[in-house]
């Protein structure tokens, strides 16, 4: 007898539907599966074997063939365990199971016949819904995430025995039904951490404010325990709220990696990623032999934050020069490749110099050839693509001591937002959401400068010898902190303002 049971495979950050043949011949013995499974998925005969046995059933002794196609694509991880052992029982006359197929269905079979939780079940639970199966049979641990997709019936059970007295008797399953919108509204807004809590450095947190409003990379430089981790925690509290279609799209990535929690069903607050300085190429970018989202792809829609940037390889920090600028990270292997998005904000941290001091400060010990050692870990074209560098000077014990409260991260927000609403308006007709996503044609459009404007821009590129790109730069920032201003053209003010957020540019630097 020959019974179709439905599962899926995940490639990138979306599903493929895989068809789990399984086929009982009464004349031979044997356990055959094909269809490129991994070891995993090969060593689930001695799971399923073990969990049907002490839930009343066992694999017949009969010749059991399952392929599971399409044949030439290749299968891993443990999720099919619970429809194959369906597949198994339905097959071989055990249970009736004549609306087996209506239904997709995954889970990683423990010997006992509880389920296990498994990876990807937002993507697996859109495709299901696509694809027109009637509902979706899960553990008990991942139902959250899948309820999240509307008009698909989504089960979450326990133990197999559950699954096989549905099919089997009828007795219902319940359904797990979660108001999307509702529960997203309700936890949008919520922060652990506050800019209230910075004591002054008034000028980092005006360059925070404007690389929220423009979406523009940032890199704070300044000596230990001077407030730059602080300042880099708090920028996801003053960043515009998630959209859905943004909160589904986060919520996808983080689901492939399995990084979803069993009481979570949709991820409310941007991600705040802020991987070790040991981290490898693959871990940050993604990859491997059976390819995950990377650190940067973690971080889509919300900010990927490098703590102390010089202490990363350079390798490690070349291979972002790329999805700096495409927002995307592609993956080629021999048979396939796989694209995960990358748009983040990136939040760097630099000490100004080994000994942890500004170059002209009395404290500093480091050699010029020790400071030039430290500043060429980064590149020039990596520090191109970092809009804003801004200096963090050492607080004051007078700040430290001060009990006053400073702005909030509710007021900055404010701001935040009006100036990201007139982006919007402006890109419109456009396939891009802030400033720092302007393109040449977009530079051309939006950011036209006056005669004064021309020349102090002019003077800053001969100066300092500004690239191009650093050119650019200068423009989108310039453009953002007009739109904070809510000014339609760019004064000499906000180009200026731009400029002085070129840091590492200046000759001081290049000692």
């Amino acid at each position: 007898m020959l019974v179709k049971v439905y599962g899926s495979a995940i490639f990138g950050v979306s599903a493929q539907t895989i068809t789990i043949e399984v086929n009982v011949d009464d004349h031979g013995i044997g356990y055959h599966l094909v269809g490129l499974p991994d070891n995993a998925i090969k060593e689930s005969s001695y799971r399923i074997s073990a969990a049907l046995k002490n839930v009343g059933y066992k694999i017949p002794g009969k010749k059991i063939t399952i392929n599971m196609a399409p044949a030439d694509l290749r299968k891993e991880g443990s999720a099919y365990d619970l429809s194959i052992a369906l597949g198994i029982l339905a097959a071989s006359g055990q249970i009736l199971a004549e609306d087996i197929g209506s239904y997709l269905i995954m889970g990683e079979l423990s010997l006992d016949g509880s389920l296990l939780p498994i990876k990807g079940v937002l993507p697996i639970a859109i495709k299901a819904r696509e694809e027109g199966f009637k509902g979706i049979i899960l553990p008990k641990q991942n139902i959250r995430e899948a309820a999240v997709v509307d008009q698909l019936e989504v089960y979450g059970i326990v133990n197999i025995k559950e699954v096989i007295d549905y099919f089997n008797q009828g007795v219902p399953l319940e359904r797990t039904i979660i108001d999307t919108r509702k529960e997203f509204q309700e936890k949008i807004n919520f922060f652990p951490t506050d800019f209230s809590e910075v004591k002054g450095q008034e000028t980092a947190k005006r360059a925070m404010e404007v690389a929220a409003a423009g979406g523009h990379n940032i890199i704070l430089i300044g000596p230990p325990g001077s407030g730059k981790t602080m300042l880099a925690k708090r920028v996801p509290s003053i960043l515009p709220p998630l959209t859905l279609r943004e909160a589904l799209e986060t919520t996808k990535i983080h689901s492939v990696a399995g990084k979803i929690g069993a009481e979570t069903s949709l991820m409310t607050v941007r991600p705040f990623r802020s991987p070790h300085h040991t981290i490898s190429d693959v871990a940050l970018v993604g990859g491997g032999s059976y390819p995950q989202p990377g650190e940067i792809s973690l971080a889509h829609n919300g900010v990927l934050f490098l703590d102390e940037m010089p202490e990363f390889k350079r390798t490690v920090l070349e291979v972002m020069r790329q999805p700096l600028e495409d927002r995307e990270v592609t993956i080629s292997r021999a048979k396939f490749t796989v694209n995960y998005p990358a748009s983040f904000m990136l939040v760097a941290s630099m000490n100004p110099s080994p000994s942890g001091y500004f170059p002209d400060d009395p404290n500093n010990t480091s050699s010029q050839f020790e400071m030039q050692r430290y500043m060429n870990k980064l590149s020039g074209p990596l520090l191109d693509r970092i809009d804003i560098h801004i200096e963090v000077q050492k607080v004051e014990f007078e700040q430290l001591s001060d009990r006053r409260k400073g702005e909030k991260s509710e007021e900055i927000r404010k701001r935040v937002l009006n100036a990201r609403a007139i982006q919007t308006e402006r890109y419109r007709d456009a396939d891009i959401h802030y400033n720092a996503q302007m393109g040449p044609k977009e530079l051309e459009k939006h950011c036209e400068l006056d005669e004064t404007s021309q020349k102090l821009i002019k003077t800053a590129m001969e100066k300092l010898n500004l690239s191009a790109r650093a050119y650019d730069r200068i423009l989108k920032v310039a453009r953002t902190i007009a739109d904070l201003e809510a000014c339609e053209a760019i004064s000499p003010s906000h180009i200026a303002e731009a400029i002085q957020y070129r840091s590492l540019d200046r000759e001081f630097w290049n000692v």
